[in-house]
C-alpha cells in the first residue's frame, strides 16, 4: 500500500488530518450507509442501484477508494493509518463496498503478481469500482483447511492457453463477479504443495456457470460455482506456475487482518446499541442500566473489546513493516471473533426479543459473528497452527 501526504507537514498535523478523516467515514457509514442496509442486504437491481449511489457520494465526500494506490486512481493512505479507518468502515458490512475499499486484496494481489496485461486491462477499473471480483478456493467435500486436496484442475495447451476444470463453494460475491481468482492443480498430486496455481478467470468464459447461492445462516452472498473446460489466457495465471500458497498466504494474512479491523467495528456497534438500550429501556424498577447482570454485559463486552483491539493492530504492524506474522495473525483472528460472537449476544440479551426481530441489526452482526468463527479458517486450524509454530520456537 503506497504512502500518501505531504511529507513536509508536521506528525501532529497529519494526526489531526487523520483524526478528522476517521470522524467524516464514520459519520458516512453511520448516516448514509447503515439506512440503506435492508435495501442492500437483499441484493439485486434494487441493491445494485443504491450502492452506486453510495459509492458516488462517497467519490464527491472524498471518501473513494482510500488504501488503493494512488496511480490507480487510490488515495494511498498506507495500512497503518487505514486500519483506524476499516473499523469505522467495517461497522457495516457493506461500509468497504459503499466507499471503495472492497477491492483492496485483489488489486494489491495483481498489480504484484498479474501479468503487464493483466495490470493494464484490470487494475484500473477495478480502483473505479467498474469491475467485480472474487476470490474461490474452497470446494465441495474437500477441506478448506487443507488447500492442497484441491481437486480443481489446470491443464495448458500448446497454443499457452489453460483449461480449468472444477467446481468451487462458498465463494463470496460470485453471483455478480466480472472476474474470479481460482485456485487449481497444474502439477503432481494432493501432497504436492508445489503444484497449485492462481488463474484470473473472466467470470463471461464459455463453461463458467454460477450453481447456486448458499446462504449463509438466512443471508445471501456466497456461491457456488463450476468451471467445466474454461479457457483462461496464459497470461491470466498469476506469479509463477506452482507459486499459488505463497500469493495466498500473502493475501490471507491481510485478508484476516482486515475482517478483524471490521470485526471490531461490528462490535463497537452493537456494544453501542446495547448501552443505549440499556439506559432508555425502563421496567418497574428503573432503567436496565440498574441491572447488575446488564452492567455485566457491557463490562464483559468492554473487556473483550479493549483486549482485542491490541491483538489486531499489533497483528497491522507486523504485516505494515513486512515481518512474519502469522502468529499474530492467528491470534488475532480467534481473538476478534470470539469478541464479535460474545459482544453482539450480549446485545441480543440486554435487546430481549426486540434483538432477535427485523428492527435493528443486531441479527445480522450475530450471524456475522457465528460465522467469523469458520470463514477465513476455523479457529481450530488457527490454534493448532500458532500453537506448534510457538512450541517450535521454543525447542529451537
Amino acid at each position: 500500500m503506497e504512502s500518501r501526504g505531504d511529507v513536509t507537514s508536521a506528525p501532529d498535523e497529519r494526526m489531526d488530518d487523520m483524526a478528522e478523516l476517521k470522524t467524516r467515514v464514520a459519520a458516512f457509514v453511520r448516516e448514509r450507509v447503515m439506512p440503506c442496509e435492508p435495501v442492500l442486504d437483499e441484493g439485486g437491481p434494487a441493491a445494485a442501484a443504491v450502492l452506486r449511489d453510495l459509492q458516488d457520494q462517497a467519490r464527491r465526500a472524498g471518501l473513494w477508494a482510500m488504501p488503493l494506490p494512488v496511480e490507480l486512481g487510490g488515495q494511498g493512505i498506507p495500512l497503518l493509518p487505514y486500519s483506524r479507518l476499516a473499523e469505522c468502515e467495517g461497522a457495516s458490512d457493506h461500509g468497504p463496498a459503499a466507499l471503495g475499499s472492497a477491492p483492496l486484496l485483489d488489486v494489491l494481489m495483481l498489480k504484484r503478481h498479474g501479468s503487464a496485461r493483466v495490470r493494464e486491462q484490470y487494475l484500473k477499473a477495478l480502483t473505479a469500482g467498474g469491475l467485480r471480483t472474487c476470490y474461490a478456493m474452497t470446494e465441495p467435500d474437500v477441506p478448506g483447511t487443507d488447500p492442497c486436496m484441491t481437486g480443481t484442475r489446470a491443464v495448458r495447451s500448446a497454443d499457452g492457453n489453460w483449461t480449468v476444470t472444477g467446481r468451487k463453494w462458498f465463494t463470496s460475491g460470485a453471483g455478480e463477479a466480472d472476474l474470479v481468482t481460482v485456485l487449481a492443480r497444474t502439477d503432481g498430486d494432493a501432497s504436492d504443495r508445489a503444484g497449485l496455481s492462481l488463474f484470473l478467470v473472466p467470470t463471461d468464459r464459455p463453461g463458467f456457470r454460477v450453481v447456486r447461492e448458499l446462504p449463509v445462516l438466512g443471508a445471501g452472498g456466497q456461491w457456488e460455482i463450476d468451471l467445466d473446460h474454461v479457457t483462461v489466457p496464459g497470461d491470466h495465471l498469476l506469479g509463477e506456475r506452482g507459486t499459488a500458497l505463497a500469493i495466498a498466504g500473502e493475501r490471507l494474512q491481510l485478508g484476516r487482518t482486515l475482517r478483524c479491523l471490521r470485526w471490531l467495528g461490528q462490535a463497537q456497534r452493537a456494544f453501542d446499541l446495547m448501552c443505549e438500550r440499556a439506559n432508555v429501556r425502563t421496567g418497574s424498577r428503573g432503567p436496565l442500566a440498574g441491572r447488575q447482570l446488564v452492567q455485566q454485559h457491557v463490562f464483559e463486552s468492554l473487556l473483550a473489546i479493549r483486549t482485542t483491539r491490541p491483538l489486531v493492530h499489533e497483528a497491522v504492524e507486523r504485516i505494515a513493516a513486512g515481518l512474519d506474522a502469522h502468529v499474530e495473525v492467528g491470534l488475532a483472528k480467534v481473538a476478534a471473533a470470539r469478541m464479535l460472537h460474545h459482544v453482539v449476544d450480549a446485545a441480543v440479551q440486554v435487546h430481549g426479543a426486540a434483538g432477535l426481530g427485523p428492527d435493528t441489526p443486531l441479527p445480522a452482526l450475530l450471524r456475522t459473528g457465528r460465522a467469523a468463527r469458520i470463514l477465513d479458517g476455523p479457529d481450530e486450524l488457527h490454534i493448532t497452527s500458532v500453537a506448534r509454530r510457538v512450541l517450535r520456537g521454543h525447542n529451537a
